[in-house]
C-alpha cells in the first residue's frame, strides 16, 4: 500500500471514529435530556404554607378575598394581635362561575359571618380531593416514582394520590374521593390528568363547590434548580364553570424522613368539626 492510501485510509478511520464518538455523546445526551424529573429521591419532601392557589398569569384565576371581609391567618394574627378569619370569596367578580355556585357560596359566606366554622377538609380528617389537595401544606408531600406508577403521600395523615403511568383513562370511572389519575412525562414535565372525582370536596378553600364532571390537568416540575417545584393546575367542570380556570401552587424542597402523624379522632375538644365517628369497633 503507497504512503498516499495509508495515510487516506488512517484519516477515514479517524473520521468515521469521530463520528461515532459525537453519535455515542449525542445519544447520551439525548437520554440524559430525557430523565424524567426526579421528585423522590434523597428523602425529599416539599413543603408549602400556601392556603390560597397563586395567579397564573393571562388565564381566568382563582377566587379572591372579598375586601370587605379581608382574610387574616393565623401568623398574621399572632403578628399583629388581629383576630383571624376564615376565607370569603369576592362573588361581585364571579363570573367564572356559575349561578347556582354563586348561589351556593353566597349563603355559605352569610353562615360563616353569623358564625358559622368555615369547612376545610383538612380540619376534619376528610379527603382533600383534587385541585384542593395541593392547599393541605404545613407538612410535606412525597413522592414515589416507578416506570408504571407515581404514588404521592401527604404526611400529615398519609393521604395517598395514585398516578398511573401511560395508560388511558378507564371508559367510566366510578366517582371517588381523588378520581382517576393517569400521567406521563413530556421532557422535564410530570403532566396528571384526573377525572372520576366525586362532588364532596372543594377545589378551593373558598369551599367553592364543583360536580362529577370536574377534569383536572396538573404539571409538576422542578425549579430553582430543584430546590423548589411548581405545579400548574387547569380544572374544568361545565356543569359548575363557564370556563376552565387556571391555577398554580410552588412547594420548596425539604430533605427529610417521612413522620408518622395522625388526623387526630373525636377531635371536638374546642369545635366539633364533623370527623366521622364509627359508633361500632370494625373487628
Amino acid at each position: 500500500m503507497s504512503t498516499l492510501a495509508f495515510t487516506a485510509k488512517l484519516l477515514a478511520s479517524s473520521a468515521a471514529a469521530g463520528f461515532a464518538c459525537a453519535a455515542l455523546t449525542a445519544a447520551a445526551m439525548a437520554q440524559q435530556k430525557a430523565l424524567p424529573p426526579d421528585f423522590s429521591s434523597g428523602n425529599a419532601g416539599w413543603l408549602t404554607f400556601n392556603v390560597d392557589f397563586s395567579i397564573v398569569p393571562g388565564a381566568p384565576g382563582p377566587m379572591r378575598s372579598d375586601p370587605a371581609h379581608p382574610r387574616v391567618s393565623n401568623q398574621e394574627a399572632a403578628a399583629t394581635g388581629k383576630q383571624p378569619t376564615y376565607f370569603i370569596a369576592d362573588l361581585t367578580n364571579a363570573a367564572i362561575l356559575k349561578p347556582w355556585v354563586v348561589e351556593r357560596m353566597k349563603k355559605d359566606n352569610a353562615e360563616v359571618l353569623a358564625g358559622k366554622i368555615a369547612f376545610t377538609p383538612h380540619s376534619a380528617c376528610w379527603p382533600a380531593g383534587v385541585p384542593g389537595y395541593h392547599l393541605y401544606g404545613f407538612q410535606p408531600l412525597y413522592f414515589i416514582q416507578t416506570p408504571k406508577e407515581v404514588v404521592m403521600i401527604y404526611s400529615n395523615d398519609q393521604q395517598v394520590r395514585h398516578v398511573y403511568l401511560d395508560v388511558p383513562h378507564s371508559a367510566n370511572p366510578k366517582p371517588s374521593w381523588y378520581g382517576e389519575s393517569v400521567g406521563h412525562y413530556e421532557g422535564d414535565t410530570l403532566v396528571v390528568d384526573t377525572i372520576g372525582l366525586n362532588d364532596k370536596t372543594f377545589v378551593n378553600n373558598f369551599r367553592t363547590p364543583h360536580t362529577d364532571k370536574l377534569h383536572v390537568i396538573e404539571r409538576f416540575r422542578l425549579v430553582d434548580g430543584g430546590k423548589a417545584m411548581q405545579v400548574d393546575i387547569t380544572f374544568d367542570d361545565p356543569d359548575a364553570f363557564n370556563a376552565p380556570w387556571s391555577v398554580m401552587q410552588r412547594y420548596d424542597r425539604v430533605t427529610r424522613p417521612m413522620d408518622e402523624e395522625i388526623c387526630a379522632e373525636n377531635n371536638q375538644h374546642l369545635f366539633d368539626y364533623h370527623i366521622p365517628v364509627a359508633s361500632n369497633p370494625d373487628f
